[in-house]
């Protein structure tokens, strides 16, 4: 039988075991291997930038942006041309892929939990917020793997789909089997619902999650199931704990990249990058960017002219570190809105849909969003779904549901005079596993 050790596990067992003579204070070099208090535990959650990266794929092969040839023949991995045209195999290699990214997270938080069973502590509250983030972190990077390396979720066939590798606990030694895309996200939902009872509502720090947190990812998955009464009720929850948006009227045009990090939408703070989405090698697809009306501050704080009809992208709430992978109160009111246009509540999906936009045009001159119908209501939400979250790693997500809805969006690559093209539903929106990580355990590819 062959087990689930990759190089990543390998490192990290090289790091613990020659971790276990140092103590935890002397940071960096936190041990998982023998943590003594929750603090410790604590410390090790806090690491951002293992537990605060995330895997960047699932934006990497959407379609808000698009690489000239020159810059496609610059890349240095065969990975990231294989992933920016969709290819069927070789995606991902070493430990520095997403698949490592996102599994030594989950290393971590396995590691949190099994080591809280063993803690001696009288503070019950402590307690339950390490584990209510160690469910929350981990739940988050199986919703991101389950994006990436899953078909999009279908009722009808979501018991036999083939979903991710479930690891529960930090025993590498464990084989790793494929669950199916009903397990896999019943784990998430599961994971998310435990820790929303955990979490407090405001946390130290938002690179720590809390319960909105909890309630903004559990509306996030919802949507993607296409399960509008549970996300909706989801983003109720957690609008009527984090209610706030940020007025664009008041974020200052001067700097580089504008928003502050966090800033008064930030719910969760995480981030992820790559070469794939650095700003020196992608462009903002021309189309989108005309969808901002002149008044529309976006156009202007999310956006920097490069010439020749030409735009990079600067509005990350990330500031510099990269694009913002977190969760934030404009998802969920989007999110509400979509949800009542689609139960027919259209007073309601249009009320959301203004609360927004009223934050984000020049002063004075918003003209409210109307519609005769949910059905115009719905297309209007959608539209203002993808500008107002650019760059968000929310767009793969919603192409693949939305196509499961018959939207038909078929995405292109023009690259060394050769179209590439995704079609609506391909077997290829489950990206392809890591091959070494197959040879190791034994799991089975994805269809191609």
């Amino acid at each position: 039988m062959k087990y689930f050790i990759t190089a990543i596990c390998c490192l990290l067992v090289a790091h613990f075991n020659t971790s276990c003579k140092k103590t935890l204070d002397a940071k960096p070099d936190l041990k998982l291997s023998v943590p003594q208090s929750l603090d410790d535990l604590q410390a090790i959650l806090d690491q951002t930038s293992t537990t605060g990266i995330e895997p960047s794929a699932s934006e990497a092969a959407s379609d808000n942006y698009y690489i000239t040839t020159a810059g496609f023949n610059a890349l240095v991995a065969s990975t990231n041309r294989a992933i920016y045209t969709w290819q069927n195999a070789d995606l991902f290699a070493g430990v520095s892929s997403d698949w490592g990214i996102a599994y030594k997270r989950i290393y971590y938080c396995n590691t949190a939990l099994d080591e809280l069973k063993n803690i001696q502590h009288n503070d019950q509250a402590g307690f339950n917020n390490i584990k209510g983030q160690a469910l929350f972190k981990r739940a988050k990077s199986f919703w991101h793997v389950a994006d990436i390396w899953a078909l999009a979720y279908d009722s009808l066939t979501a018991s036999s789909d083939l979903g991710i590798p479930l690891r529960l606990n930090s025993n590498f030694n464990e084989p790793s089997v494929r669950s199916s895309v009903k397990d896999s996200y019943q784990r998430i939902i599961t994971d998310l619902k435990e820790a929303a009872s955990l979490l407090p509502v405001m946390p130290l720090h938002p690179i720590r999650p809390c319960k909105p947190a909890a309630f903004t990812l559990l509306s996030r998955v919802y949507l993607a199931m296409r399960n509008y009464g549970d996300a909706k009720l989801y983003a109720d929850s957690a609008i009527a704990l984090f209610p706030a948006l940020l007025d664009y009227n008041t974020v200052s045009n001067s700097p580089v990249y504008p928003f502050s990090n966090p800033n008064a939408e930030s719910i969760y703070v995480s981030s992820s990058g790559g070469s794939l989405l650095s700003t020196t090698n992608f462009k903002v697809d021309s189309n989108l960017y005309a969808l901002y009306a002149a008044n529309d501050l976006r156009k202007t704080l999310f956006f920097k002219s490069l010439g020749n009809n030409q735009y990079s992208f600067r509005g990350s709430y990330a500031n510099s570190n990269g694009h913002f992978s977190g969760l934030s109160s404009s998802e969920l009111y989007l999110t509400r809105a979509e949800c009542n246009a689609r139960a027919g509540k259209l007073a309601e999906a249009l009320t959301d849909l203004n609360s927004l936009l009223i934050k984000r045009y020049k002063a004075g001159t918003f003209v409210a969003v109307t519609a005769p119908d949910t059905g115009e209501a719905l297309s209007k939400i959608l539209i203002e779904r993808r500008k107002e979250l650019l760059m968000r790693f929310t767009r793969w997500m919603d192409i693949k549901r939305l196509n499961r809805e018959g939207a038909g969006i078929v995405l292109k690559r023009f690259v060394n005079n050769t179209v590439y093209e995704l079609q609506p539903n391909s077997l290829r929106y489950a990206m392809a596993l890591p091959e070494d990580v197959l040879d190791l355990s034994g799991m089975q590819q994805n269809p191609r």
